[in-house]
């Protein structure tokens, strides 16, 4: 994560004194962190990128009364999760067909494919990478199905790698929930993944 407070107080502090163009640095260097994790909770391509656009436009809006020493990092995080929260409880109350599927993929698939996910599948057996799928999509299941509060701190831990301080800073949690807020969430996911786990390992 592109993460320099220095560089985005710089930005806001322009932003606030009119410069429009401050507005396109701050989306340069966050929309691709906000983006990542917006895809991996609403698992819809499209939906992030409404959802990241959101946020943008609520830093615009809210830009004037912003403190000088708001931490932007946490700022937007905090708003995107709000974000995808209410959009999440939305989609649940309005289900529809799967259309949610990015294109030239399964739902929950990324757009283009982490280099890791590539690699292991060039080196795996047809039956092996199906397997690998699977799993994957059971993994992306298991999360969606968490709380969101237990989702949001998993996926800001595991996926963009935040320390525990960063994490409650975003979620309004102390260091120590946040450790608990993990370690139930594992839990939570353990208990979802049974099956998978337990299935015989190929040979």
């Amino acid at each position: 994560m592109s993460n320099d407070p220095a560089t985005d107080l710089a930005c806001l502090q322009a932003l606030q004194q009119g410069e429009a163009a401050a507005l396109n640095r701050l989306i340069a260097r966050w929309q691709r962190p906000l983006h990542s994790f917006a895809y991996r909770y609403c698992q819809n391509r499209a939906d992030a990128e409404d959802l990241v656009a959101q946020t943008f436009v609520r830093l615009y809006q809210q830009r004037l009364r912003l403190r000088p020493d708001t931490r932007l990092s946490a700022w937007l995080f905090t708003t995107l999760t709000n974000f995808c929260h209410n959009h999440h409880r939305w989609k649940r109350r309005h289900p529809t067909t799967a259309l949610d599927a990015p294109a030239g993929g399964a739902a929950g698939e990324s757009p283009r494919g982490s280099a890791q996910d590539n690699l292991a599948a060039e080196q795996l057996a047809p039956d092996e990478s199906l397997e690998q799928d699977e799993s994957l999509a059971a993994v992306r299941a298991a999360i969606d199905r968490l709380p969101h509060d237990l989702k949001v701190t998993l996926l800001l831990h595991h996926y963009d790698r935040l320390s525990y301080r960063e994490i409650g800073q975003i979620t309004g949690c102390s260091e120590r929930g946040i450790e608990t807020r993990l370690y139930r969430a594992r839990q939570q996911l353990r208990g979802l993944l049974t099956g998978l786990i337990n299935q015989p390992a190929p040979r």
